[in-house]
């Protein structure tokens, strides 16, 4: 079939992007759902950093791209193989699928299965090759998803089914910000209610670690960002304390804050200067958790005599240490409940007609999350 997607054929151009438009709109060549794989319509697609960092080069991907990772849709048509969906089913896109058989996945973390690395890595679907063409040949998927389309061919693995009326503009927003924000949290770090936490960097999923925190009934929640805007709209959310990480005296207040330092320090700014400030934040014996992916060559320094004498931890954390099948129907189930308010996130709905624009305004951080709407 023929449907529309937004490719990216180089990286690193110029912003703005608006002018600029390195996300082409295109009409390609979608095969048919293969064994264990699942033509979606897509309803909703987020704009997320990690798109945004494949446009400017900081996370380079195999070239030409149909780009998106953060989405929701309908179920159209279902490859052999797959019995536990049906047509009309509403789902959400994981942007790792999991194979179930490896020994990450074998020990009950999908999040590092090894084949579905490898196929994010080399541009393909879980059960290897392309779905998606052009009249020069093969184009890349990403994440498994390349959602920023009207119709995607995904494994089976990177699907969760949620309820009808769950809104698309919400339920995408589940895929990738609240899982892995979220899940820092509860899955990763597994704060406990009275843990001090503080967050760094607060687009979408920084936000989500914030609501995740209060979810949890830590306290107290310091929210840290450049940006007063998103300062005031963490404050919107509930307990939260916030400092601007533009003071001179950051560090120091949100140690004051705490009592010496948080007990739990989440960088989701993708900076190195941030997990720096994320480190120095966290208190003797606590642990700084980051999931912000920086350029693959930056290093962080870290005093050895520090993280002995202080027993301190330094995590990882990809998203958010879930199994999705698992988290997504929790996380949905907190937001109906006015615990897990991820609405508040969304910054507004365009057409797919206005995606490069939409990403300068992330670029900028003028917005949380953008989702297309289709």
């Amino acid at each position: 079939m023929k449907t529309t997607a937004a490719v990216l054929r180089t990286m690193g151009a110029a912003r703005p992007y608006a002018d600029s438009r390195p996300l082409s709109l295109e009409t390609v060549t979608l095969d048919p759902p293969g064994r264990d794989e699942v033509l979606v319509a897509v309803k909703a697609a987020g704009l997320c950093h990690s798109d945004l960092s494949v446009i400017n080069g900081d996370r380079p991907r195999p070239l030409p791209m149909a780009l998106g990772h953060e989405a929701a849709g309908v179920v159209e048509a279902l490859g052999p193989g797959v019995t536990d969906l049906e047509i009309g089913d509403h789902v959400v896109m994981v942007f790792m699928p999991s194979c179930g058989h490896c020994d990450p996945c074998a020990g009950g973390r999908p999040a590092l299965c090894e084949p579905g690395a490898a196929a994010n890595g080399k541009g393909e679907l879980l059960a290897g090759g392309r779905r998606l063409h052009d009249d020069a040949g093969d184009l890349n998927h990403h994440l498994g998803c390349s959602a920023f389309a009207a119709h995607a061919v995904v494994s089976r693995r990177s699907l969760v089914k949620v309820d009808r009326d769950l809104p698309f503009e919400h339920a995408a927003l589940f895929g990738c910000a609240v899982l892995t924000g979220v899940g820092a949290v509860v899955n990763t770090a597994q704060v406990k209610a009275g843990q001090s936490v503080a967050v760094i960097g607060l687009g979408g999923v920084g936000l989500s670690s914030v609501l995740g925190a209060l979810a949890a009934g830590a306290g107290p929640v310091i929210a840290v960002d450049i940006s007063e805007d998103k300062l005031a709209l963490a404050r919107s959310l509930g307990p939260v304390q916030t400092v601007n990480a533009a003071a001179p005296d950051a560090i120091e207040q949100v140690r004051a804050l705490t009592g010496g330092g948080a007990e739990f320090t989440f960088e989701m700014a993708g900076s190195i200067a941030a997990l720096e400030a994320a480190w120095r934040m966290t208190r003797r014996g606590g642990t700084t958790v980051t999931a912000g992916l920086p350029p693959p060559e930056a290093a962080l320094a870290v005093n050895v005599v520090q993280l002995v004498a202080e027993e301190r931890s330094l995590k990882g954390s990809y998203i958010g240490t879930c199994v999705p099948s698992r988290d997504i129907p929790r996380y949905v189930a907190l937001f109906r409940q006015g615990r897990l308010p991820v609405d508040r996130l969304l910054s507004g709905t365009i057409g797919l007609e206005d995606i490069n624009a939409a990403f300068d305004d992330l670029a900028e951080g003028r917005t949380v999350r953008t989702v297309i709407r289709f």
